[in-house]
This record gives C-alpha cells, structure tokens and sequence, in this order.
C-alpha cells in the first residue's frame, strides 16, 4: 500500500519524475513494517521503516529522495529532512562496490 501511495504521489506530482518507486515483497525488516531502501548510483543508502502505508509518509519518503537524489554522496543535512521521514532510520547501506580495507 505503500509503494502504490508512493507511485500514485510520484505520478501526478512532476517534482518527483526523476524518482523510481520500485516494489519489493521484504526488507527482512519484520519489526519495523513499511520500510523503504532509498539509494542512488555511487551513494550512501539509507533504509526506513515504521511508516503508516499513507499519502503523508508516501509524500515525506519522496521529499527525502528527491533530496538524496540531489546530494553529491548520498547525504541529506538532517535540517533538510522531512519532519515525516525523522525517527524512521533503520540502516545506512554504503555505496555498491563499497570495500573497507
């Protein structure tokens, strides 16, 4: 219900045309229900969750990748997140290729 909210937001809004919404059947994330990766080429990624399947996280979710979208590494400056995607911070992913030495 989630990514339909998301997909239907993302579609008549063309803010967000540059914003794939993509569904997956599990996260792993049993405790923490209605999450999202949000990830872009060559940045860091974040997975959320605990969101309510609704137009106002759908739209908060978005918010927050099209600011990822626009950042460099992946980075979004915490006073630039949505009020509706804080406190729903599971994981940060490193970007694909990522290697620690």
């Amino acid at each position: 219900m989630l990514a339909q909210a998301m997909q239907k937001i993302r579609d008549g809004d063309s803010a967000y045309a540059g914003i794939a919404v993509q569904d997956m059947p599990c996260l792993f994330a049993c405790q923490r229900h209605c999450t999202v990766h949000v990830r872009g080429t060559g940045k860091v990624g974040y997975v959320l969750g605990d969101f309510t399947p609704d137009e106002d996280a759908a739209r908060a979710i978005l918010d927050y990748a099209v600011r990822h979208a626009e950042s460099e590494e992946g980075v979004v400056r915490y006073a630039d997140w949505p009020q509706g995607v804080k406190g729903h911070f599971i994981v940060r992913t490193p970007p694909e290729g990522f290697v620690c030495s």
